[in-house]
């Protein structure tokens, strides 16, 4: 199969590319530092944790809750930047518990300011980064680099998986899990084969789309999320993403002959009622886009390729790495430029 960076010229496409390498030298690259902050919020033993994060970063983070509550037992939020940026008004609860501040540039003023006001309230500061110099990564307690190198295609892909990959490693030291440090061992092989993985043709179904929905549940509804925001930024297509769990509450009703789903299934307990909810919208005649477990994905209009088999968290990683192979394609097949989305900016400087 030809590798997509070099069936398409764009940055994206090849920055996705490295993602596996990437990956697989932050884990070596961080072993010590990652060790030993899992040692420091063991012994730290918080009440509960908050994240910090925009855009594809705030999808992390809620993948990072996920990992904390079900691998690590420790409840976790998402702390709205402007609380601490604007109303300056963090509470005191924050005292000795982990703020996960996670930024791609680290320059973000609105992040950085948040961050300073809960480390005013006692909070430790975890900063996820890519650049160690940065000023997020400066005030940090704790920093742990995602080492994705630069990235200059403004749709962020390395550095997202990056960032998964971090939170993952961070999490199994945190939570001692001994399943989780053996699963990253695979990340570099696991990546490859979500590379190879050829998710194209599902462009071909979603070329003249204008609005459509993209589902998830657990593990892979940050997935989602990071998908229906890709799909906006590179192919200006309306997607929104929700819970598989969630959608029969109202935006079912929107779908009918020839909207366009897509599906990324997890593969632990969270794919209950996956298959049903799949069988639904095909009743509706709907153009079902599904990866995920043979037996969940039966009924789609198209079963994207991927690992049926493996650890769930590196199983949902994977799923994006895959499909950012798509988000290229599609973006292209639409005339578009995925490496420059109007509008837009890699640091975006919120106030």
């Amino acid at each position: 199969m030809t590798d997509p960076a070099v069936q398409s010229p764009t940055i994206m496409a090849r920055e996705t590319a490295e993602a596996p390498a990437r990956c697989a030298e932050q884990l070596k690259r961080n072993a010590d530092l990652v060790r030993e902050a899992g040692r420091r919020l063991r012994a730290l033993a918080p009440p509960f944790a908050a994240t910090l994060a925009r855009g594809s970063s705030d999808q992390a983070a809620a993948f990072a809750k996920v990992l904390l509550e079900t691998r690590a037992g420790v409840p976790t939020l998402s702390h709205a930047p402007s609380i601490g940026s604007l109303y300056r008004a963090t509470s005191a609860h924050f005292r000795d518990v982990p703020l996960i501040a996670i930024s791609q540039s680290g320059r973000s003023p609105d992040l950085i300011a948040a961050a300073q006001d809960a480390q005013r309230q006692g909070a430790l500061i975890v900063a996820i980064v890519n650049d160690a110099q940065a000023p997020l990564a400066q005030i940090a307690d704790i920093c742990v680099p995602i080492h994705a190198g630069p990235e200059t295609s403004v749709a962020a892909t390395k550095s997202f998986i990056a960032t998964l990959v971090a939170l993952t490693h961070l999490v199994a030291e945190w939570s001692d899990d001994d399943a989780l440090r053996d699963a990253l061992a695979a990340v570099e092989e696991t990546l490859q084969a979500a590379v190879a993985a050829d998710w194209t043709p599902a462009a071909a179904l979603l070329r003249d789309a204008r609005a459509m929905l993209v589902l998830g549940r657990g593990l892979t509804l940050p997935i989602a999320g990071e998908a229906a925001l890709k799909l906006k930024e590179t192919s200006r297509i309306h997607a929104e993403a929700f819970s598989i769990a969630e959608v029969a509450h109202g935006p079912m009703t929107l779908i009918g002959a020839g909207d366009p789903v897509l599906a990324f299934g997890p593969t632990d307990e969270a794919r209950a009622g996956l298959r049903d909810r799949l069988a639904d919208f095909r009743a509706r005649g709907a153009h079902v886009i599904a990866a995920g477990l043979d037996e969940d994905v039966a009924a789609a209009t198209l079963a994207l390729p991927g690992p049926s088999i493996g650890h769930p968290v590196l199983g949902a990683i994977a799923q994006i790495q895959s499909f950012y192979g798509l988000a290229n394609a599609l973006a292209l097949a639409r005339g578009l430029d995925p490496d420059q989305p109007p509008h837009l900016a890699k640091v975006t400087r919120t106030l």
